[in-house]
C-alpha cells in the first residue's frame, strides 16, 4: 500500500505547529507543498519565535548543510532560539563548527569506524538481537518499540558507555524525556509550554539533564586516569586534537548528546522501517525472498524512515537561496525528512522499493561536516534486526493504533503494537 500525501494549501502550511506531525497524515502534505510551490518558504512562529527559512528541496538542503561558513550550527540547531548568554552553558558538538568541531568528533569517531564495528560489535550485537527477538516472539501481541526497537540501542550503547544493563530503563526514560521535550506523555515541561521558560539556560529546557549529567560524571570520575576504552574512558582521558581539554560542561553535554543520540535515533529507524514494511507487504515479502536485499537496499529503507525531521543551521551572511533573500541572523531550517520524499531525487518517493540503486539519501547529513558519528553503527544495527527478524515471520500486522510522538524534531512512535505468526 503506497500512501500519496494529502493536499495542503500554502497558506495553512505551519511546521512550527507540532501538533500537525502528530496528526493523521502528519506533515508530508505540507512538505510536498514546500517543494512544489515554495521551496524556500517563510515560516512564522506563533510562540514567541521569530520564524524561519524552511528549506524543503534535496539540493537545497544540501546547499545549507555543507557550507558551514555562511550557514552556522553555533547559534543552535533546533528551532528554540537560545539566548546568546545562555549559549555556551548549553553548547554540544552538535552547535560547534570548523576546527573545534573536528577535534570533539576525533576523541570518539575512530570507535564508529566500520572496521572497528565489525570487529568489536557485530557478533555482540547479532547475539544480542536474536536475544531480543527471542524474548519477543514469545508473544503473538506484543509492542514493537517496548520488544525489539527500544531494546535494542539502548543495549547497544549501554556496551558503549561500559554501564550495566540494569540502568538502561533510566536511560531510554532520560531519552525520551529530552528528544521528545514537547510530548507530555515524556516530559512535565513541554518546551512549547510557557513555564518551560524557567529552564531556559539547561539543554533541553529539561531540569532532568542534571540527572543525566550526574550519572555521566560520576562515570568519568570513576574512570580517569584508567585504561579504559568504553565512550566515557575516551572522553575522561584522551585530549582533542587542538590541545583544548573538555571543561566539565563540555563532558556533560558530549555524554548527554551520547546517552541520546545512541537511542532514539536508531530506535526510530527501527520502528518507521517495520512499519512501512507492514504497509507495504510487497517490500516485505521481497526482503524475505531475497535476504540479500535487506544489505542492497538499506539506504532506501534509511531514505524511507527519516528519524529525524530537521537541523536548523543560522545565516551568517546576507545571501540568496533558491532566489529568496536570506538575511544575517535568519534561522534556516533543513528538512531532511522533505528531501528524503523529493520526487526530483527519488521518483515515486512515496513508494518504498528495496530495489532502488543509488539511494543517497539525506538521513544521517550525507556528508556534511555533521554527518552523525553513529550512522555506520545504526545502519549496523537495523541491517541485523532485520536479518534476525524477517526470516522467523509469517506474517505481522498492526493490533492497535500507532501513536506518533508529538515533535517536529524527531520522527518516531511511542506506541506500536503488533500481532505476529511465525513460520
Amino acid at each position: 500500500m503506497t500512501t500519496e500525501p494529502i493536499s495542503v494549501p500554502l497558506d495553512q502550511v505551519d511546521l512550527a505547529d507540532v501538533d500537525r506531525f502528530a496528526a493523521d497524515g502528519g506533515p508530508w502534505g505540507m512538505f510536498d507543498t514546500l517543494r512544489r510551490e515554495d521551496p524556500v518558504h517563510w515560516n512564522e512562529e506563533t510562540d514567541g519565535g521569530n520564524g524561519f527559512w524552511a528549506v524543503t528541496r534535496y539540493n537545497d538542503i544540501w546547499d545549507v548543510q555543507k557550507d558551514s561558513d555562511t550557514f552556522t550550527s553555533t547559534e543552535f540547531v533546533n528551532l528554540e532560539e537560545v539566548a546568546p548568554e545562555l549559549r555556551d552553558a548549553r553548547r554540544s558538538i552538535l552547535e560547534t563548527d570548523g576546527p573545534r568541531h573536528q577535534a570533539l568528533r576525533g576523541l570518539i569517531q575512530r570507535e564508529f569506524s566500520p572496521r572497528n564495528l565489525m570487529k568489536n560489535y557485530e557478533a555482540f550485537l547479532r547475539e544480542l538481537t536474536k536475544q531480543t527477538i527471542d524474548a519477543a516472539l514469545e508473544k503473538d501481541e506484543f509492542d514493537f518499540i517496548e520488544e525489539v526497537s527500544a531494546d535494542l540501542p539502548i543495549q547497544v550503547l549501554a556496551r558503549l558507555l561500559d554501564v550495566p544493563r540494569s540502568d538502561t530503563p533510566q536511560l531510554i526514560a532520560w531519552g525520551n524525556e529530552l528528544v521528545a521535550n514537547t510530548d507530555p506523555d515524556f516530559t512535565d515541561h513541554p518546551l512549547d509550554a510557557p513555564e518551560s521558560a524557567e529552564f531556559a539556560h539547561l539543554p533541553f529546557r529539561s531540569p532532568t539533564i542534571q540527572d543525566v549529567w550526574d550519572y555521566g560524571r560520576k562515570l568519568r570520575d570513576e574512570r580517569k586516569g584508567g585504561s579504559g576504552t568504553d565512550l566515557v574512558s575516551m572522553l575522561a582521558n584522551k585530549m582533542p586534537t587542538d590541545g583544548i581539554p573538555l571543561s566539565d560542561l563540555d563532558f556533560d553535554n558530549y555524554f548527554s548528546l551520547l546517552v541520546i543520540a545512541g537511542n532514539e535515533t536508531t530506535r526510530h529507524a527501527i520502528s518507521n522501517i517495520t512499519y512501512a514494511l507492514i504497509n507495504q507487504p510487497d517490500q516485505m515479502a521481497s526482503l524475505q525472498a531475497d535476504p540479500s536485499l535487506i544489505g542492497s537496499g538499506l539506504e532506501e529503507l534509511l531514505r524511507w524512515a527519516s528519524p529525524v525531521y530537521h537541523f536548523r543551521r543560522t545565516a551568517t551572511r546576507d545571501v540568496e537561496l533558491a532566489g529568496k533573500q536570506i538575511k544575517a541572523g535568519d534561522k534556516v531550517v533543513t528538512w531532511f525528512a522533505s528531501g528524503n520524499r523529493d520526487s526530483e531525487i527519488f521518483p515515486e518517493p512515496y513508494k518504498l522499493d528495496v530495489t532502488r540503486k543509488n539511494v543517497d539519501n539525506m538521513t544521517f547529513g550525507k556528508g556534511s561536516p555533521h554527518l552523525c558519528l553513529g550512522n555506520n553503527l545504526a545502519r549496523l544495527e537495523i541491517r541485523i534486526v532485520l536479518e534476525e527478524l524477517l526470516p522467523r515471520l509469517k506474517t505481522i500486522e498492526l493490533a492497535g493504533e500507532a501513536k506518533r510522538i508529538r515533535s517536529n524534531f524527531v520522527n518516531g512512535m511511542k506506541s506500536f503494537p503488533v500481532r505476529v505468526t511465525l513460520k
